[in-house]
């Protein structure tokens, strides 16, 4: 019987891909943050709008809406994130003084001004997240088609927030074999959608490049809490446990290594679950380990310290 899998036009050795080479961390020229800190915490606060009519082909996003045309159940905890939980992550932030970096869906920021200003006084990053989260990329979408979607979400999150919006989370993190291409030509110096690294590197994006952040799941809440159901407890346990484990590498090697952490306010930001955030962050920050930063203030420090590397100037 003959397989498509057989057939599929890049199957060669290594990568099935041209976007970046194989590369261990282990192999890797030094990387220091920052006050020669170890680890760069990079909080990254997802705001999200979950339309009720969301499509569920080809696929639904993590935390899409899941009982059918009007899943109003659904949507009422979603929107209990943007209404109540995203200021309770916003006043745990504000006792340690971090700042993150909120990832914000266009039609968040239209239909939830306020976030938009309170993330703005509270000088974080705001990322570009598509549309929404009924607008996943897949490779039937055109290349016309998505890049008109990717300039309509930029261009209304900095004209909401007054400030250039340099890094790109796509919805559900699915990509078509386009959007790389498309978010370097529109300006976008980072990307959140690639978990296969502890550090940034650099990604092949048509004749440019672009900085892959690696923004782990493996310890985000929506992926412990809720896909894996597991307890606040257990959470916060494996969260610590990645970041001493990071921290000890990063001393080890002489080097450095990033602790991402990913929020949901519809997750994270109940009242059962907020201290569990607070107890998390007074761990790593009385360790003094870390360098708290935004994804582009941390691209910025990698891109800096490559260049000087190689000599030469990153393309992107």
């Amino acid at each position: 019987m003959t397989s498509d899998r057989l057939t599929y036009r890049h199957r060669r050795r290594g990568l099935d891909h041209r976007w970046f080479e194989h590369e261990s961390i282990f192999r890797r020229g030094p990387l220091v943050w920052p006050g020669g800190k170890p680890v760069a915490l990079w909080i990254s606060v997802a705001v999200e709008f979950f339309p009720l009519d969301a499509p569920w082909q080809p696929f639904r996003p993590l935390g899409g809406l899941d009982r059918g045309y009007p899943d109003f159940w659904s949507f009422g905890n979603r929107d209990y994130g943007n209404r109540i939980g995203i200021y309770r992550i916003m006043q745990v932030l504000d006792r340690f003084g971090l700042r993150a970096t909120a990832a914000v869906n266009s039609t968040a920021a239209s239909r939830f001004p306020r976030l938009v200003e309170e993330v703005v006084r509270r000088d974080w990053e705001i990322a570009g997240h598509g549309l929404d989260m009924g607008h996943v990329h897949h490779e039937a979408i055109p290349a016309a088609e998505e890049r008109a979607v990717i300039e309509e979400a930029r261009d209304a999150l900095v004209r909401a927030s007054g400030q250039p919006v340099k890094g790109w989370y796509s919805p559900g993190r699915a990509e078509s074999n386009n959007t790389l291409r498309l978010i370097c030509e529109g300006g976008f110096e980072y990307v959140g959608d690639w978990a296969n690294d502890d550090l940034p590197y650099m990604m092949k994006a048509g004749p440019g490049m672009i900085c892959a952040m690696p923004l782990t799941h493996e310890w985000a809440d929506r992926f412990l809490l809720v896909h894996h159901n597991r307890t606040v407890e257990d959470y916060g346990c494996q969260v610590l446990q990645a970041f001493h484990s990071l921290k000890a590498e990063a001393e080890q090697s002489g080097g450095a290594r990033i602790l991402s952490l990913s929020l949901s306010p519809w997750v994270i930001g109940y009242p059962h679950r907020i201290a569990a955030l607070e107890r998390i962050l007074d761990d790593i920050m009385k360790s003094n380990a870390v360098w708290p930063a935004t994804g582009i203030e941390i691209a910025g420090a990698f891109k800096d310290q490559t260049c000087r590397q190689c000599g030469q100037t990153l393309k992107t």
